[in-house]
Parts: structure tokens; sequence; C-alpha cells
């Protein structure tokens, strides 16, 4: 039985689907978990950052309507800071109520915003909320 060009392609496509599948999964297996205090020694880098939302603030006049999670301590004091754009604010519904007082995981590249580090996050399963 000849196999035609289509059922080839369609078989490699597959394999290569399940190929990538397994080298993301891997690369979320290899992200580091920090603390907040720990994340300032990874500017830079990809990572999971966990802590308590402290504080939480939705600036809904500010340029960009920024929603910003504060992690382990509130601000001024911050630890750390998870930011939420306004553009992607309705992907998360009410963030600043959504993760009040939650122990959360967020993942994505550490930044630093006048001292302090954050991540930057545009899809709500970069958060996770502990149990």
């Amino acid at each position: 039985m000849r196999i035609t060009r289509y059922v080839r392609l369609s078989a490699l496509s597959a394999i290569l689907a399940i190929c990538l599948s397994g080298a993301s999964a891997g690369l979320m297996a290899q992200t580091k978990k920090l603390t907040t205090a720990e994340a300032k020694d990874h500017i830079g880098e990809q990572a999971t950052v966990c802590g308590r939302v402290a504080s939480t603030r939705y600036a809904p006049t500010t340029r960009g309507k920024p929603t910003f999670l504060n992690l382990d301590k509130p601000y001024p004091s911050q630890v750390f800071t998870v930011l939420i754009w306004g553009d992607n604010r309705e992907k998360f519904g009410n963030p600043e109520e959504k993760y009040r007082d939650k122990q959360v995981c967020v993942t994505g590249k550490i930044t630093e915003y006048r001292t302090v580090p954050e991540i930057v996050v545009s899809e709500p399963q970069n958060i996770e909320v502990q149990k």
C-alpha cells in the first residue's frame, strides 16, 4: 500500500508537535523556583518567583493602565512586583481582588524597575495560586 505525501506530512507534523510539547514541558521543569528575596539576584533570567500578595493596585488613569501585585511586603516596601498591563487585564478578571492575600507563583522573565525586581505577565497561566 502506497503512503501518500499528505499522510507522510501529517505523520511528521504529529511527531514534531509531540517532540515540541515534550521540549516545552522540559523547559518549564527547568525554570528556577525562587523566593521574592532571591529574585533580585536573577535579573534577566526566566524563573518562577513565589510569595504572598501583600498589596494590590489598579491604576486606570496611569499610562498603560497597570495593575500591580506586590509580593511579601506592601507598597512602597514591596520585595517583588507582578505587573499586568491594561491591554491584558481583561484576561485576568479582577486581578487585584482575585490574587489579594493569596500565595502565588509567577513565571516569566525577571526585570527590574526602580531597584525592585518584577515580572510582567500577559497570560493568566503565568500566575499560579498555591493551595
